[in-house]
Order: C-alpha cells, then sequence, then structure tokens
C-alpha cells in the first residue's frame, strides 16, 4: 500500500515539474518578444515621413523577432534549391524550370521548425518533371 501511494507521488511530481518545464518555457519565449512589441509601439508612438528611417526601425524590429526565434529554437525553412519533402514543404505550383525536376524553384512562404518539429511547411513552386 504504501509502495503504491509512493508510485503516485513520484508520478505526481513529475508531471508538476513537466506543466511548470512548459510554463517556463512560455514565460521565457513571451519574455524574448516582450522588446519586440516595444519597438513596434515606439514605432507607432512616432510619425515619421523620413521612408529611411522607418525602414531602419522595421530591421531592427525584424532583428529582434529573429533573436527571439532562435532563442526559442524556431528555425527558418527556405528551401530554394533543395529537393521537395512533403514533409517540410508545401507544393503551390509545379512549374517547367531548369533545374532538376521536383526540385524548389521558388519559396512563396518560409516554413518553420520548432526543436525539431514542424510549425508551418515552406510553401513552394517546384520544378516540373521533364
Amino acid at each position: 500500500m504504501r509502495a503504491k501511494a509512493e508510485t503516485e507521488n513520484v508520478r505526481r511530481r513529475a508531471r508538476e515539474d513537466v506543466q511548470k518545464a512548459h510554463k517556463f518555457a512560455i514565460e521565457n519565449f513571451a519574455e524574448n518578444l516582450l522588446p519586440v512589441l516595444d519597438s513596434l509601439e515606439a514605432a507607432l508612438a512616432h510619425s515619421s515621413n523620413d521612408l529611411e528611417k522607418v525602414r531602419e526601425g522595421i530591421e531592427i524590429t525584424l532583428r529582434q523577432l529573429t533573436g527571439a526565434f532562435e532563442k526559442g529554437r524556431i528555425v527558418e525553412v527556405n528551401p530554394v534549391g533543395e529537393k521537395f519533402d512533403p514533409h517540410v514543404h508545401q507544393a503551390i505550383s509545379i512549374v517547367p524550370a531548369d533545374q532538376e525536376p521536383n526540385t524548389v524553384v521558388k519559396v512563396l512562404q518560409k516554413g518553420y521548425v520548432i526543436a525539431g518539429r514542424m510549425l508551418r511547411p515552406a510553401l513552394v513552386t517546384v520544378a516540373a518533371p521533364t
């Protein structure tokens, strides 16, 4: 009876540890996104007619977002020139091309992977078979 209770306690603690780990990971990722939010809010608060400054601000914000993604282990999938793989690519069209058949010719929307798991496949155009 005592061993059974101890086993249940170990299982409960393990579940709680997993829940805490998930909560910490989400909090950590959200914390990494806060500077991006701050930058976007600051950009909206300042009106500027200087398009170059606006572009610089967008580039800085994009670098912040990319950095947050890297810390969260989110990896970009940009497969131009790679062999088409239905596990990580979604073919939108097949076009005649100089590349080898079934090769990704163009990426219409990048895909993303987190810790080896697909978040979103890349939307691609693929070279037609000859």
